[in-house]
């Protein structure tokens, strides 16, 4: 018997072989869409999920209100904690990240992925080792971790323990081990480590080791396996540690609280972070993606019923005869099941080609290599689930439908069953699959105009143009001839001396003082070191007072923005010559600038602090209009001449902004792509109901002509079903679109306004692809001739 069902099932296939392409082209494109983008999701939510014990790391975050959270703690607080607490098994920090020069005979390069650890860092994480001992890789002062692919640069091999490095142009380093490149799904990403042992006298970081008013480690604890079972247990930690801190701060900084974050939610749930390391992911655009996925794996379903009821007519007869000679409706039902899972796998095997052939270009679109395969086993277990899921969803309706012909109607030629619940519920998975599409299309409009917004919105200077050259070496003690070098040549005397790029400003501090403060307040103000020229050259507006200047001793001065000068309950007039105290400095308020976005637009402008900067940093120069090249080869050669013994390199503010909305661009891209594929699916199944119609009124319109009814008319008739349902998408549609498109640009504190012309325009696109398909097959059957129709009446 199923011997016979497969012969069968074959022979249709083939006999009808524009409905069966039809078919599987519809399935294929929606499985392999559908894959691209659950892989994609099952990439994003396996972050960390590598490491032996990632179910018992926490990281240990800070927050000093509901609006200010950071993922960073002050350096004694992981030591001290593990020390007291028995339920904590190791514990271990990551310093900021820092900027190194290493060199192996004449192989030179600035490494910018570097970071100081804790000796039990690789006790805590299971990263792959190629070679040494993971157990005493940080032991000694002079040693360096470096992965496989910096080996590899400096020296064409990966066996490399006990080679050594210059660092800096200073001192040798030596390798202790070499870990495997990376996994990307991991939140921590480097090149190479240092011991915290390393950290000289002379750094910042060394100051600020016992410092319990810093946040600046990253800390890590391991709990016992027991401890970790309980949530109350962790909140009774998480209390635990506030105590301890609170032992040794005062002030604003009692009122501190700790949370323990799991290391598997690190990825995809710290985006109202601070100070946290880049590239985060966000479980909403996750959460958004998969339903997409479900979305046109659903289209696609919709679409293999709709275009296997549009051939009912031609399997009409064979279910009455089959009927007449006994067949039960049960063998039926099977027999069509079975058509529906032989197109739905092979569906899948010509989806899982697209898959393959397409995943080079997917992943350049979301920015990585996924390190989740089709051929693993979790994955083809999915994939076979999928594939059985849609072959019954897609199959129950066709089979259900097809089999409950009676014979005495369809020997008679009469296609209809007992009732029109079929008609309706087919409209149903009309309107359903260009809800989708609308919903598909008005988040791709919403995105792209947003990300525009962004790109061309007025951030309070101008971006334009703005290259910076970070500090290192020997310009550490060169800096007025550098500065003398910049300012006599017309390229590069635009120039200011800064100590981080605005884009995202990651520091600051409650320690400032001025008359009337609030001495509860516990108010953290950002703040950036910034020279003479920095209001020039970043075209920044004055609203009252004086930028710094070289004419006077502004060493101790302060110049504040308009935001804080707003929470200081005075006008920016009334701001200069007002005392301000910063970390016990004592100085005047000598300027107060507009308002200038130095975050992300989805946070609102924070109060901001500028400090006259008299150490160093970056420098930041203008180059003139179609001057850029040469501006650069200019900087590379004054560099190259002071700093002969460390590589040059640079970047460009503007683009340091566009890395904050990475994974905004991406979600547009994606958005883009299987909007469209979503419209093209449906456009299949409306095709295929369209074929229906014609079909089962091809008599009709035959004596229509006959009796004298025009092309036009007749495609009139064929097609006003479908405006209503399409109205009647639209309709549904715009509700469900304006909520989504709310929802997600609600995390912009600066954003567009949703208005009709968003939803119009993707209901304009919609209506006329839709018209544009209806139309083929109804002019096709308009035009035919009605002899073909009645030559049997």
């Amino acid at each position: 018997m199923i011997k016979n069902y497969l012969k069968i099932a074959i022979r249709n296939l083939w006999k009808y072989k524009a409905f069966s392409l039809l078919n599987i082209l519809g399935l294929s494109v929606g499985i392999a869409s559908s894959v691209l983008i659950l892989l994609w999701v099952f990439n994003e939510r396996s972050y960390d999920n590598f490491h032996q014990n990632a179910s018992k790391i926490y990281r240990i975050t800070s927050g000093l209100s509901e609006d200010f959270k950071a993922a960073v703690v002050p350096p004694p607080l992981a030591p001290k904690i593990a020390e007291r607490s028995p339920s904590i098994k190791r514990y271990t920090r990551i310093s900021h990240q820092i900027n190194q020069t290493f060199e192996n005979k004449g192989i030179r390069f600035e490494e910018k992925g570097g970071y100081y650890v804790d000796t039990t860092f690789l006790n805590m994480f299971s990263f792959s080792l190629i070679a040494g001992n993971r157990h005493t890789a940080f032991q000694d002062a002079n040693s360096i971790l470096i992965t496989e692919s910096m080996a590899k640069k400096y020296f064409g091999k990966t066996n490399v323990v006990g080679q050594t490095l210059k660092q800096d142009n200073r001192k040798l380093v030596t390798i202790s081990a070499v870990l495997a490149d990376l996994p990307n799904n991991t939140h921590f990403q480097f090149d190479y480590l240092l011991p915290m042992t390393a950290i000289s006298p002379d750094n910042w970081m060394y100051e600020t080791k016992e410092d319990w008013r810093n946040f600046v480690n990253y800390g890590y604890i391991e709990l016992d396996e027991n401890y970790i079972s309980s949530s109350s247990n962790r909140q009774k930690l998480e209390q635990e540690i506030a105590g301890i801190y609170r032992e040794h701060v005062s002030g604003s900084l009692l009122k501190t609280t700790f949370h323990l974050q799991a290391l598997p939610d690190i990825h995809l749930y710290s985006g109202n972070f601070q100070v946290d390391f880049a590239g985060r992911g966000n479980h909403l655009y996750v959460n958004t993606l998969f339903l997409v996925a479900i979305f046109i794996l659903v289209v696609a379903c919709i679409n293999f019923m709709n275009l296997t009821t549009a051939r009912s007519a031609r399997r009409a007869k064979e279910v009455g005869l089959r009927k007449v000679v006994g067949a039960k409706r049960l063998q039926l039902v099977f027999q069509f099941f079975g058509e529906s899972m032989l197109i739905t796998y092979i569906s899948l095997i010509l989806g899982m080609t697209l898959v393959w052939l397409i995943s080079p270009v997917f992943s350049l679109l979301i920015g990585k290599t996924l390190e989740t395969h089709i051929f693993d086993s979790n994955i083809i277990i999915t994939l076979l689930s999928i594939s059985l899921f849609t072959g019954i969803l897609s199959g129950c309706y066709p089979a259900l439908y097809l089999s409950g012909f009676k014979p005495i109607n369809v020997l008679k030629g009469v296609l209809t069953t007992s009732n029109h619940g079929h008609l309706i519920f087919r409209n149903a998975l009309v309107v359903i699959q260009f809800v989708v599409s609308i919903f598909l299309l008005v988040g791709t409009i919403v995105i792209y105009k947003q990300l525009n917004f962004i790109k061309n919105r007025n951030i309070g200077f101008d971006k334009s143009n703005l290259i910076y050259v970070e500090m290192n070496g020997e310009i550490w003690g060169k800096q007025a001839a550098y500065k003398d070098a910049l300012a006599q040549n017309s390229l590069t005397s635009n120039f200011t001396v800064i100590d981080m790029i605005p884009s995202n400003l990651k520091s600051g501090t409650v320690d400032f003082q001025y008359e009337g403060k609030d001495p509860n307040s516990d108010l953290i103000v950002p703040m950036m070191d910034v020279s003479e020229s920095f209001i020039d050259v970043f075209d920044i507006k004055m609203v009252a007072g004086r930028p710094f200047s070289k004419e006077y001793q502004d060493s101790s001065n302060y110049i504040i923005n308009e935001r804080l000068a707003d929470i200081m309950g005075i006008s920016p007039h009334d701001a200069i010559g007002m005392p301000f105290t910063l970390w016990g400095v004592k100085g005047e308020i000598i300027g107060v600038v507009k308002d200038f976005n130095f975050k992300p637009a989805s946070q609102i402008i924070e109060p901001l602090m500028l400090r006259f900067n008299d150490w160093g940093g970056m420098f930041v120069v203008k180059a003139q209009p179609h001057q850029l090249q040469a501006t650069i080869r200019l900087l590379e050669e004054i560099n190259t001449s002071f700093n002969p013994n460390f590589p040059f390199s640079y970047g460009f503010v503007d683009q340091e902004l566009d890395k904050l909305y990475e994974s905004e661009h991406r979600l547009g891209n994606l958005f883009n792509i299987f909007a469209g594929l979503g419209i093209f699916i449906s456009c299949l199944g409306l095709y295929g109901l369209s074929s229906f119609l014609a079909e089962q009124r091809f008599k009709e319109i035959g004596i229509r002509k006959v009796l004298g009814s025009s092309v036009a008319g007749i495609v009139y008739l064929l097609t006003k079903s479908f405006l209503g349902l399409l109205i009647l998408a639209i309709v549904i549609a715009i509700p469900v679109s304006w909520y989504g498109a709310s929802t997600w640009l609600s995390g912009f504190a600066y954003r567009i306004e949703i208005n009709w012309i968003i939803f119009g325009t993707a209901a304009f696109l919609t209506f006329v692809v839709a018209l544009l398909t209806v139309s083929y097959e109804s002019i096709k059957a308009a035009r035919a001739n009605p002899v073909d129709s009645l030559r049997d009446e």
